[in-house]
């Protein structure tokens, strides 16, 4: 299982940033869309490293165009040599349409559909295929010698999408090469609803199985060298946990324990912007569904006892102020393949 870290969002500030990651022992460096754009900061890391994947987890789709992704998706695949994965997620409604201004309809079915129309503007630049992709949501049919892409030996990137509900995670285990974990689940929602929903959607493509297939974790982690930095830890994390329950799109992870009526109580305080009350409504028994907890010598070894059969990757999830190079002795000999 190899472990990745994200990426802050301060442009200037990627370059040494995403090398002291990759000389820290990192695998992987994944850049959020937050509030900055996160293909800036990608390229910045791609310049600044020479070993690490380097990827968004996750740039928001639906505010975007198949052909603007599949651009910006083939010419980081250039610039990387091949180490850059395109991690798309759909956002929620409201974003979509009041602050991106963008259409919104059938989110899993707009996801599958965005995926198959960037695999066939790849295939016109890579093969000279023509483009005549006519779909329900997206119509690209229009591809000129001066527009297209040069091919180069890397090809199109990885795409990975991100996903809580099932069919979302189908859609991802038929049209995409990857899956990022929301780091709102827990190892039963895992096992008993996102791992078989990925095995439905391979099953529709004519796949068996994950083989091939990368699974990307999120994982929330409270940690410290002191009981103070601990206590703090883990009020950050209470903080974050209340933050995605209080979304009717995650309650389905609540319902499978229980903790379904949850929801509709913080959602209200939400609303009225009542953050410490939803705070403390998280017991220390819903943090040991979601977070993992230790010095930081213990993180690594517990998160692979806890998913180590399911992820491929996992990025420590930290909703809190922490210095990665404080997990940096512990990660060396731990990022091989699962």
């Amino acid at each position: 299982m190899k472990i990745d870290a994200n990426l802050g969002a301060d442009l200037a500030g990627a370059p040494a940033a995403a090398a002291k990651l990759e000389q820290d022992g990192y695998a992987g460096v994944w850049v959020a869309e937050a509030g900055s754009d996160p293909f800036l900061p990608s390229l910045q890391a791609i310049t600044a490293t020479g070993s690490v994947t380097v990827g968004t987890s996750v740039a928001i789709a639906f505010a975007r165009n198949p052909m603007t992704l599949a651009t910006v998706g083939y010419d980081l695949a250039r610039a990387s040599g091949g180490r850059f994965v395109l991690g798309l997620g759909s956002q929620v409604r409201a974003h979509i349409e009041r602050r991106y201004s963008m259409p919104w309809s059938r989110p899993a079915a707009r996801m599958r559909e965005l995926v198959l129309a960037m695999r066939a503007i790849w295939a016109s630049w890579e093969d000279g295929a023509k483009l005549d992709f006519q779909g329900d949501f997206y119509t690209h049919t229009l591809m000129t010698p001066f527009f297209a892409q040069q091919p180069h030996p890397h090809g199109p990137p990885p795409v990975h999408l991100a996903g809580v509900g099932r069919l979302m995670t189908e859609v991802a285990g038929e049209v995409a090469d990857g899956f990022f974990v929301h780091p709102f689940t827990t190892g039963r929602y895992l096992r008993e609803v996102t791992l078989p929903a990925l095995r439905r959607g391979r099953e529709k493509a004519g796949r068996e199985g994950l083989d091939g297939f990368a699974v990307c974790g999120s994982q929330m982690v409270i940690t410290g060298d002191t009981e103070e930095e601990t206590a703090k830890a883990a009020r950050g994390t209470k903080r974050q946990i209340a933050f995605y329950a209080s979304t009717p799109a995650y309650r389905p992870v609540l319902d499978l324990h229980g903790l379904g009526d949850l929801q509709p109580e913080l959602t209200a305080l939400s609303k009225q912007g009542r953050w410490r009350e939803m705070t403390d409504m998280i017991t220390d028994d819903v943090v040991r569904e979601f977070a993992v907890t230790g010095a930081p010598d213990e993180i690594a070894p517990a998160i692979q006892a806890e998913v180590g059969d399911v992820y491929d990757r996992v990025t420590l999830y930290t909703p809190y102020r922490v210095d990665p190079a404080s997990f940096a002795p512990h990660l060396r000999g731990r990022d091989e393949a699962r």
